[in-house]
């Protein structure tokens, strides 16, 4: 998913299958069209264990009731997927995600920030250091509204770059909501 192309063969944004024809989204693509050689190798992997989706769904569903539900659906934002969606974003969320390195060994990845439209997005830290002794990273992403306009997704992206031929890339989509009584409103 961090490897995929959005752009053509051409170097043009791929275009949604619609009539008329519009840019795509990631709501149309995904994460983009795969790169086999760039998928061997990407440099940094969002892990994730597969107890973390069981517990997740099993909340969904309601067959567990205990705690553990509560805690995740506060965390929900923060299950480490290669991706940030936030539907509802009123003035600011904060969401977490983990990063291995899969790279090699002692890598610099800095913080390439494209906010979607009407939204201030910040990465804390901007600069990953990996080692012989740390292969995995933690980071914050914090979205703040800027403008008080009800509306559509907007999309964007958050890159980390080694310097060199690793460029991961996850999808960003953020819904300004400014009352829950239009939420649902396109």
């Amino acid at each position: 998913m961090t490897t995929a192309y959005i752009i053509d063969n051409n170097g043009v944004p791929l275009l949604a299958d619609a009539t008329p024809n519009n840019i795509a989204n990631p709501f149309d693509y995904g994460a983009g069209f795969i790169n086999p050689t760039h998928a061997s190798g990407p440099g940094l992997i969002y892990d994730i264990d597969a107890s973390d989706y069981q517990k997740l769904f099993n909340c969904m569903l309601g067959s567990d009731t205990n705690s553990s539900c509560i805690a995740t659906q506060k965390s929900l934002f923060d299950l480490n997927l290669p991706l940030i969606a936030i539907p509802n974003l009123k003035s600011s969320e904060t969401v977490s995600r983990t990063v291995t390195n899969v790279g090699q060994a002692d890598s610099v990845y800095k913080a390439f920030v494209e906010p979607p439209a009407g939204v201030d997005m910040l990465v804390k830290p901007m600069v990953l250091v990996f080692g012989k002794d740390t292969s995995s990273q933690s980071f914050k992403v914090s979205f703040k509204e800027t403008r008080k306009i009800q509306g559509d997704y907007s999309f964007d992206n958050l890159v980390w770059h080694d310097g060199g031929s690793h460029w991961v890339r996850i999808p960003i989509a953020v819904r300004v909501v400014i009352d829950d009584l239009y939420s649902t409103v396109s």
